[in-house]
């Protein structure tokens, strides 16, 4: 008789490739102590949540709180990180810098009427949504930029300021951590003149076909990796200090200021990558 292969859990980043490094630890730790074969990497197609190609997914909260809004839930909350660094305040936020290039003459925010922004997707929270929903806080809307440039990706629009094909940008706080933390030269030459934030952090989720024992073994599991010597200096490399266990009302923050981005006449980008 032919023994049964045992479930192989598919772990997909949709967030920065950034951190791809430290999500193959991680998926790794769970296979060996799970004693389950595992697969991990870069995904841009969310529907592998739903049809069962991705079982755990790392995962921006804007498209989370989408996900849930289609009404059929096919993804549960695991577990979001704790950043290090004492704006983090031992909670599982982030925030948005807001960038420019050393050598322009951009001090604040008031001096970046008329100029040239650059973000990364309509469908990213730190880099869009959030951007859209401080502009209305502040009485303005994306008008008061001279030009706005779609770039793609946080790291292009990082570059994008580097280069000066764009004035501005607003990166998620722990890829720029990241970034400035293994490249001084980058760190050298650009400002942090304003932020967005907090917002409640990217979280890892759980398919919903994943079978209830496992996913309450990955998240016990999330919320002690920081304990294993090997991972927990991966983790840091990756500016996490733990993992630690969410709840969906968490994410009413974003939902929120979704709600009103959209109030006011934006179309809902987030639910057309679905």
């Amino acid at each position: 008789m032919k023994a049964v292969e045992p479930p192989v859990i598919h772990f997909a980043n949709f967030l920065s490739p950034l951190l791809q490094e430290t999500y193959d630890e991680l998926a790794t730790y769970v296979g060996n102590k799970l004693t389950l074969p595992v697969t991990s990497g870069v995904s841009a197609n969310l529907a592998e949540l739903q049809s069962g190609q991705a079982d755990i997914g790392f995962l921006c909260g804007l498209l989370y709180t989408r996900i849930q809004a289609t009404g059929e839930h096919p993804v549960e909350l695991l577990a979001a990180p704790v950043l290090q660094g004492a704006r983090y305040q031992e909670r599982p936020i982030y925030f948005s810098d807001v960038i420019v290039n050393r050598t322009s003459p951009f001090k604040n925010w008031a001096d970046l009427r008329r100029s040239t922004w650059a973000y990364n997707e309509e469908a990213s929270h730190s880099g869009y949504n959030l951007v859209q929903y401080s502009l209305l806080e502040r009485q303005e809307d994306n008008h008061y930029f001279g030009k706005t440039i779609k770039s793609g990706a946080h790291l292009q629009s990082l570059q994008m300021v580097l280069t000066g094909q764009a004035d501005a940008t607003a990166i998620d706080s722990h890829i720029l951590d990241v970034v400035l933390h293994r490249d001084p030269q980058i760190a050298a030459q650009i400002r942090i003149i304003d932020q967005f934030g907090p917002s409640s952090i990217p979280p890892v989720v759980a398919a919903r076909h994943l079978p209830l024992e496992i996913k309450q073994a990955i998240q016990n599991l999330l919320s002690t990796a920081h304990e294993e010597p090997r991972l927990a200096q991966s983790l840091q490399a990756a500016n996490i200090q733990r993992f630690v266990p969410v709840r969906d009302s968490q994410y009413d923050d974003i939902r929120h200021m979704y709600a009103r981005v959209q109030g006011s006449g934006h179309p809902d980008h987030a639910i057309q990558t679905i």
